[in-house]
């Protein structure tokens, strides 16, 4: 795997999904969980770095990449964050680990979210990557941000339009989304783009993370509503992209900090796709926040 060298791959069938990952290194346990319209792939100038020091996972979430594609159910629930953070919970007690630390960028983060709420006693640390709590994002919703986020409320309508739309579109519309920053698509490798859009190609892929985000506008909004009196405890860090649309519209830290009792972190010198844009910085970052 020349994006992971010396890491193995492997598939691990859950309760709800057969989930591929690639899995590499020595001592604490660190689930990567990747965003849209990415793969694991998003993680390969990152998990190599933290293998040095720990045992590093990275999935293909639940109708990402390699990893299942199950049609979406009528309320969503199989796409709900709740059902992919259960894929993980079973996916790291195959591989062994009861207690990890998690880091998730863009969807990954609101599955890493999701799985700090529900599975508390088995998250170490929290990481969440250019995001804010989903239902703080969509309560906050202006002009401004459904024109930068436009993507959100176009793959949430019924099924099958976006759907429709999106196929045959998979080179064009995520190269577009991958290269919206003023960086273009300066800092991602042909290798990792040329997974992403293959993955794309497949109509199931493309069905699967419109449900990821139905999931996130309906049964997602009504879990984080009842947790809201209930904090997570863990420590969190919260880092984004000074160039983005969350440094632009959001207070990502006090955000955070009404859901999580303990919140660090700050701004990066880049746009959304942080791992990739900055990945040295990023490691840094974890590395002082891990110990």
């Amino acid at each position: 795997m020349t994006l992971f060298p010396g890491f193995t791959r492997r598939r691990v069938r859950t309760s709800g999904a057969t989930i591929h990952l690639v899995s590499g290194g020595n001592g604490d346990p660190v689930l990567l969980l990747h965003g849209y319209p990415e793969t694991h792939a998003m993680w390969h100038k990152v998990a190599p770095e933290l293998a040095r020091d720990y045992t590093v996972v990275c999935p293909d979430l639940r109708g990402y990449g390699d990893s299942s594609k199950p049609k979406g159910l009528s309320d969503h629930s199989n796409y709900s964050k709740r059902a992919m953070a259960q894929d993980m919970v079973e996916v790291m007690r195959a591989l062994g680990h009861e207690r990890f630390h998690v880091v998730g960028h863009d969807r990954g983060g609101r599955v890493a979210h999701r799985l700090a709420r529900d599975h508390g006693t088995r998250v170490r640390t929290l990481t969440v990557l250019d995001i804010s709590p989903t239902l703080k994002m969509y309560r906050n919703t202006t002009m401004q941000f459904a024109k930068a986020y436009y993507h959100w409320f176009f793959l949430i309508q019924e099924a099958p339009i976006p759907e429709r739309m999106l196929k045959g579109q998979a080179p064009f519309y995520v190269l577009k989304r991958l290269g919206r920053g003023k960086s273009g698509l300066k800092y991602f490798s042909k290798e990792a783009m040329a997974q992403y859009v293959r993955a794309f190609k497949d109509p199931r892929t493309i069905h699967a993370t419109c449900e990821d985000y139905r999931a996130a506008a309906t049964i997602d909004l009504m879990h984080d509503q009842k947790d809201l009196a209930r904090k997570i405890r863990m420590p969190l860090l919260a880092l984004w992209g000074k160039q983005g649309v969350i440094e632009a519209l959001f207070d990502c830290l006090e955000n955070w900090r009404e859901v999580a009792t303990d919140v660090r972190g700050r701004a990066l010198a880049c746009g959304h796709f942080i791992p990739e844009e900055r990945p040295e910085e990023l490691v840094r970052e974890l590395r002082r926040f891990l110990r």
